[in-house]
This record gives structure tokens, sequence and C-alpha cells, in this order.
């Protein structure tokens, strides 16, 4: 999700966080107060700044996590996308998104239109 929608859906982040524990992530870090905010990455010459919304380890293998809803900004959302997963790709890390009811149907034709298909979703 982007840095515009972080107040709007902090419940559904919590309730993500609440669920990745029960799966058995360790070490979790997440863009939300209450937890050490993950490594963020800016873009030369520009103000933006991305940040993964949730950055979790399992079994000795760092995944990557974002909140895949409804956005105003949906370019901006896709460009996030793009790069966490190019950037997961060259670290051998995961790359995961999570969603929720309402909010499948957007985030696949997001994927979609990126071409980033082979993506699984986790629901919650």
């Amino acid at each position: 999700m982007i840095y515009s929608d972080k107040e709007k859906y902090s419940d559904f982040l919590n309730d993500s966080l609440a669920y990745l524990k029960q799966k058995g992530y360790k070490n979790i870090k997440a863009d939300i107060e209450g937890y050490e905010t993950p490594k963020s990455y800016s873009k030369v010459g520009s103000d933006i700044v991305i940040t993964p919304d949730i950055v979790a380890e399992k079994e000795g293998r760092k995944h990557i996590f974002d909140i895949g809803l409804k956005s105003s900004k949906p370019n901006l959302l896709k460009s996030k996308w793009l790069f966490l997963n190019t950037l997961s790709n060259l670290k051998s890390h995961q790359f995961k998104l999570i969603t929720t009811r309402g909010h499948y149907k957007f985030t696949n034709e997001m994927l979609s239109n990126i071409n980033l298909n082979d993506k699984k979703l986790i629901k919650i």
C-alpha cells in the first residue's frame, strides 16, 4: 500500500501481522507504530521513497510483503510492486502480496497489468 493509505488501512496491516506471527514468521519489521521500520529505498533525484509494508524471516529466508488494497494512485502502487519484485529477485528473497475480501479483483488486475501473474496472493 502507498504511504497516503497507511492510516486508512492500519487495522488490516495489524491483522496481517497477526497472521504472519501465527504462520511462524520471525524478526518481523513493519511500517507501523510499535515495530521496527523496514529499510527504505529512495529514488535518486526525486523525493519518492519506497518502504515495504512488512519484512519478515522464516526458515532462514527473508520475505517481503506488501498489502494489496484499492488505492487512489494505482500507478504509484504498480511501481512499488515492480521495484519490490525486482529487489527480491536480485537478493534471493520472496515477495508476496497480502489482500482481503473486496480487493481481490483490484489486486489481480494490477498484477496482470504489470505482468506479475505468477504471484500468488495471501488472502486474509
